[in-house]
């Protein structure tokens, strides 16, 4: 039986995330919605699922494929739409949070953000670019963030779900206000929340950026495993 990480884009949409997917998403190959997002994934690497996932690809331009490097489903991409690009990824995971001091703690300016937040996360997702981000993204949260004189300068939310893990995403920082512990900080809070629920929390980072990975790692984060980002261009 395969870890539900290995396999975590097709398990969150067709399990905790299929509200999300779109309407012609199936048991052999589910898209999440692009107003929310890229993913998509193969059930299988069988015919029938390769043709449905093919058939969503076309349908859908733009989608991105999150599988294991070592994994039998790193190989299966759909016919129909070309490979714009493949990326590196480290998926890590989390089940306690370092210590952290109170002087750390930014508690008192971290709010939760809403449906009136939307146009100003997307904002700050498309300056930073923390990873795929779209208008209705935050959909996939709840997302927390911090503001300085009314903008919203720092973010950070859950995106997929699977059995026993929620993944921390959407994490940024303007880049006026870098430096001041806020990406720490509202990780934190998100992490926090996914553990008192009993999950343990994940996440991926771009394998070539070690300075972010080091930041998880102060976090509490581990690397499990690595991944191939697949992102496709249109047909």
């Amino acid at each position: 039986m395969t870890h539900p990480l290995d396999r975590a884009v097709f398990n969150a949409l067709t399990t905790r995330l299929s509200r999300l997917a779109t309407p012609d998403s199936g048991g052999l190959a589910a898209r999440l919605d692009p107003e929310v997002g890229v993913f998509l994934a193969a059930a299988d690497d069988s015919a029938a699922s390769r043709e449905a996932l093919s058939v969503l690809a076309r349908r859908y331009p733009g989608s991105g494929l999150v599988e294991r490097e070592d994994g039998p489903m790193a190989g299966v991409l759909p016919e129909g739409a070309p490979v714009a690009a493949q990326v590196a990824l480290v998926q890590m995971t989390t089940t306690a949070l370092t210590p952290v001091g109170t002087s750390a703690r930014l508690d008192g300016v971290i709010e939760e953000l809403g449906e009136a937040d939307a146009p100003a996360m997307l904002a700050l997702a498309t300056l930073t670019r923390p990873g795929p981000f779209r208008s209705r993204t935050r959909e996939l949260g709840p997302f927390v963030g911090i503001r300085q004189d009314g903008e919203l300068v720092a973010m950070a939310g859950r995106r997929l779900r699977v059995d026993g893990f929620t993944e921390l995403s959407g994490v940024c920082t303007h880049p006026d206000h870098r430096g001041k512990g806020y990406a720490a900080a509202l990780s934190r809070v998100v992490v926090g929340e996914i553990l008192a629920s009993g999950e343990a929390a994940f996440l991926h980072a771009f394998a070539d950026h070690e300075a972010t990975i080091a930041f998880y790692r102060g976090l509490g984060f581990e690397t499990r495993a690595r991944m191939t980002y697949s992102l496709l261009g249109e047909a």
